[in-house]
């Protein structure tokens, strides 16, 4: 009898911890995951449909992280960088990948345009000012990402002139927000 109060005072415990904290369940979680039931945002950015199929902070992964991005006809990335290689392997539609031109002087100067399409694949290393844009005004531009080092730092630009020291560090980045803990200061 006290065994089974006492399994059931454990089970109590595990199962309302988990349910506190299930907006970022790095435990637990189904080894295979339906990504239609996983959430989606666009993160105040229209047109973005946003998906965290494997993430550091919301699945504790440690080396890298998956998204799977839809941008509706016209709707685009800000321009930017990170402090992280990414890959893109895109599933649906097409649009233009533009890269800085002096990704490595004072400012990304004027970028260059790429084609992308269904079935293309293209990598941006770190620190290379980038944008996606979804420029077919018929379909939407569905990509999914690959990142290394996550949670990811984001420096975003205003334009293509902007100084790189003048670009704003987003972190964490909309996405992580929800799930990060600070560091803990040091007092010393």
């Amino acid at each position: 009898m006290f065994v089974k109060a006492l399994v059931f005072v454990f089970a109590s415990l595990f199962f309302s911890a988990t349910t506190e904290a299930s907006k970022c369940p790095v435990n637990g979680l189904p080894l295979i995951r339906n990504i239609s039931e996983l959430p989606q945002d666009n993160y105040g950015r229209a047109g973005l449909s946003h998906i965290v199929v494997a993430g550091s902070l919301l699945h504790g992964m440690k080396e890298i992280e998956v998204w799977l991005q839809t941008f509706s006809p016209g709707s685009r990335t800000p321009i930017h960088r990170h402090s992280c290689e990414e890959v893109f392997i895109v599933l649906k539609g097409s649009g233009t990948l533009y890269l800085a031109s002096n990704s490595h002087g004072k400012y990304p100067g004027s970028p260059q345009a790429f084609p992308i399409f269904a079935n293309s694949t293209f990598t941006i290393p770190v620190n290379d000012a980038h944008q996606v844009w979804n420029t077919n005004d018929q379909e939407d531009l569905q990509v999914l990402v690959t990142i290394s080092r996550p949670p990811v730092k984001v420096f975003i630009y205003e334009d293509w002139s902007m100084p790189h020291t003048a670009a704003t560090l987003k972190f964490p980045y909309y996405w992580d927000e929800p799930c990060f803990d600070p560091p803990a200061k040091d007092e010393l």
